[in-house]
């Protein structure tokens, strides 16, 4: 299936590693050329090129802290300038601060706010003006299970995902008569860095193994395994494409059935 995605100039944020890698990937393979940023230089632009060695796409690597409202704002224009423009948003950041409510003090929360919730705010906001210019654009921002439902130690992203959840459908209805889709998509436990190292962290806080931690994980998921990365960065390009050009104000859930409330 031809998604519709060559020829088109997509920004994908924090896509040095994990889902974002993935989705920048996917995203490549199916024609887009493609900007990505991550806190590091190197990082953003090691990954570019392998993604560009990988799909054959045209593709850039930028420092930016999706955190910092300035960074956010050089981001997008630089990643415009460098591409001709942009068409599609995808909104990544690295995960919130862990944690119970006494664990977490005023500082991470506002650092929550500015990472998880603020970065997707500031972001639409700065691509708005190209994708108001072109007449279209597509907004995708990767979310969690936890829109649908609590994970334990993650206090902060239980409660601002869902915000972003909300966000989505709104700006869906405010931005529609702009032609511009606003979706959301919705990971449960994927394979990657970030799992792994919250395996680590709650086999450590109860005396188990990692590998135990992994194996009750997975016994809570009825396929009885993790996402791989790709299996959650081809549902993104589908929904960031014009494949999927009725679907706006749409929060994809990609958890094997973790998620049991309907």
């Amino acid at each position: 299936m031809d998604l519709g995605l060559s020829g088109k100039r997509a920004l994908v944020n924090a896509a040095a590693a994990g889902l974002g890698f993935a989705v920048a990937t996917a995203l490549a393979r199916e024609g887009a050329s493609v900007a990505i940023s991550d806190l590091h230089e190197a990082h953003a632009q090691e990954a570019a090129a392998r993604i560009a060695a990988d799909t054959g796409a045209r593709v850039h690597g930028f420092e930016a802290d999706v955190a910092d409202k300035a960074s956010v704002k050089r981001l997008v224009a630089d990643a415009s300038a460098a591409l001709g423009g942009l068409d599609v948003l995808v909104n990544n950041a690295g995960g919130p601060p862990t944690g119970d409510f006494d664990a977490l003090d005023e500082s991470h929360w506002e650092r929550g706010y500015n990472l998880t919730l603020m970065s997707v705010v500031r972001s639409i906001r700065a691509v708005l003006p190209h994708f108001e210019a072109a007449g279209s654009g597509s907004i995708l921002t990767l979310l969690s299970s936890s829109v649908k439902q609590p994970i334990p130690n993650l206090l902060i992203s239980n409660v601002y995902r869902p915000g972003l959840a909300a966000l989505t459908k709104s700006l869906a209805i405010e931005f529609a008569a702009r032609g511009i889709r606003v979706n959301g998509l919705a990971p449960g436990r994927a394979n990657t860095g970030r799992v792994r190292q919250l395996n680590a962290a709650l086999a450590e806080r109860q005396g188990k193994t990692p590998e135990e931690v992994l194996q009750a994980s997975l016994a809570t998921i009825p396929m009885g395994r993790l996402a791989e990365p790709d299996e959650v960065g081809r549902v993104a390009a589908f929904l960031c494409s014009p494949a999927a050009s009725y679907v706006t104000g749409h929060v994809m859930l990609v958890d094997g059935a973790y998620v049991k409330a309907i």
